[in-house]
């Protein structure tokens, strides 16, 4: 039995890798049927949906790992998922249980190695790993193993590779390195048999749980990717939860004490608007954000408008609050993302424009508040403020539906370091000089956790705060760590 790499990758890049989004580790999914419903439930493009469905918190790379009951086939290569699965590659991987991943490195290089699901074999068949977050202790885990066992160099596959190499099968090895793992860790992983999932003690990443019809169970990132194959919520997977699918049903164990620390910036920006987290909209959390924004930052203005589309909800809300009209400014170009071909620098100095251009005759003239969900480097906003300018507006009000990002992230989101961060560095007033605008306003920590409505010491707020629910030092991070310590 083993895995059955199909393809080799090629590497995606980004249009202007200097500046983009923030950008999460990985979306996961899976999905159990009765073993006779096979062939009618087509797990494989279910686990396709599913990963449409989160593409937005992973653009590197895709894979699909099936089941039959006999053997594990996984398909997996870089691009985006409609670039990595078709209609005769879905056809080829047929079985009964299927995890599924969509990828964006936080740790280990972006290469087709790293690309998940991550397939070890083992004593009794094999093992298929998806891993949404970010390990902090990697190096210590790695030393657990022996030597050239690793073939990639992501923290995903050292929790693979310890999971398939001990005694007793997947649910008692994840008993026993669940509980040393540290670190933010959704995982959905399986063997011939059985789908399993568990969630890190803090429970920062999120993962909900799923009816798929009468007898079959759905896993995914968010209640989104549920949505999207008719699956019905049912809760979500617990902090320090690990649960087991087979054709006795579900089975549900604790390996560690819950101590709730969900990322409020999944709420700012991560998450789908349509998902829901802790019995939270998304969307209405992010749309009272913006109230409470022109509430605290309030300005005369013309029109209210978003950096589409990250910043609409807050935007709505602003204009709600504060009575200044809400229309479309910014024409974001919906085809840009990933691509193949690496821009000359040519191309790349077209900057934002290759994303949004303004509507010259809604703006022209107007006192502009412009809406968005964060401020990383600064480079996007200051090319938008100029764009707005060069468009004929008369001022620009920058509004940011979060607090500034001051701090890195260790637990699956792609704020590097605090000297590339521009809150990290500059004051308020430094910031808003730097990107142009005439003023800058954030939602405060206590008025975005309001939104939330959920406790402030049951979030992760660290890179807003530098408070972290896991101490970690930098240098002990877990971020590519591994790098060249392969042989």
């Amino acid at each position: 039995m083993g895995a059955v790499p199909l393809r080799d990758g090629r590497l995606s890049h980004d249009i202007d890798p200097s500046d983009r989004a923030p950008q999460d580790a990985c979306g996961v999914f899976g999905v159990w049927v009765p073993p006779g419903e096979a062939s009618r439930a087509e797990v494989s493009k279910l686990a396709y949906y599913g990963l449409y469905a989160l593409q937005h918190r992973g653009q590197e790379s895709a894979g699909i790992a099936v089941s039959d009951g006999s053997r594990i086939v996984v398909f997996k290569d870089m691009g985006l998922v409609a670039q990595v699965f078709d209609e005769s590659v879905l056809n080829t991987l047929r079985g009964h249980i299927a995890v599924g991943h969509c990828r964006y490195s936080t740790t280990g290089s972006p290469t087709w190695e790293n690309a998940q699901p991550t397939f070890r074999s083992t004593g009794a068949g094999g093992l298929a790993l998806t891993h949404n977050g970010n390990l902090i202790n990697t190096p210590e885990l790695a030393a657990k193993l022996p030597s050239g066992v690793l073939t990639a160099t992501s923290d995903t596959e050292v929790l693979t590779a310890l999971l398939a190499t001990r005694e007793g099968g997947p649910l008692s090895a994840a008993r026993e390195i669940l509980p040393v793992t540290r670190g933010a860790y959704s995982l959905v992983f399986m063997n011939e048999s059985t789908l399993y999932a568990a969630r890190d003690p803090e429970g920062i990443r999120p993962l909900v749980l799923g009816r798929l019809g009468e007898r079959g169970w759905v896993v995914a990132s968010e209640t989104a990717g549920l949505d999207i194959v008719g699956a019905q919520f049912a809760r979500e997977i617990e902090p320090g939860e690990l649960i087991a699918i087979d054709a006795d049903g579900v089975r549900s164990e604790r390996f560690a004490e819950p101590r709730p620390k969900g990322c409020l910036f999944e709420y700012v920006y991560l998450a789908r608007p349509d998902t829901t987290i802790a019995g939270r909209s998304v969307q209405a959390t992010r749309v009272e954000v913006g109230r409470r924004l022109a509430r605290e930052h309030p300005v005369e203005a013309d029109l209210v408008i978003p950096t589409p589309e990250s910043g609409t909800p807050a935007a709505i809300g602003y204009a709600e609050a504060s009575g200044i009209p809400y229309g479309q400014g910014l024409v974001k170009n919906s085809y840009v993302g990933r691509t193949f071909i690496q821009p000359s620098q040519t191309i790349r100095q077209l900057g934002i424009r290759l994303k949004l251009n303004p509507l010259r005759e809604a703006i022209e003239g107007k006192r502009l508040v412009v809406v968005d969900d964060s401020i990383v480097r600064g480079n996007t906003q200051r090319a938008i403020v100029g764009m707005l300018r060069d468009a004929g507006a008369d001022e620009v009000h920058v509004r940011i539906s979060s607090p500034p990002v001051a701090w890195p992230c260790f637990y699956g989101i792609d704020f590097a370091s605090r000297a590339e961060l521009i809150a990290g560095n500059l004051s308020i007033e430094e910031v808003r000089d730097s990107i142009g605008a005439d003023s800058l306003g954030y939602i405060s920590l206590d008025e975005l956790i309001a939104s939330s409505q959920i406790a402030k010491d049951r979030l992760c707020r660290a890179c807003f705060d530098g408070v972290y629910p896991i101490p970690v030092e930098e240098d002990a991070r877990g971020k590519h760590l591994l790098e060249g310590a392969v042989k």
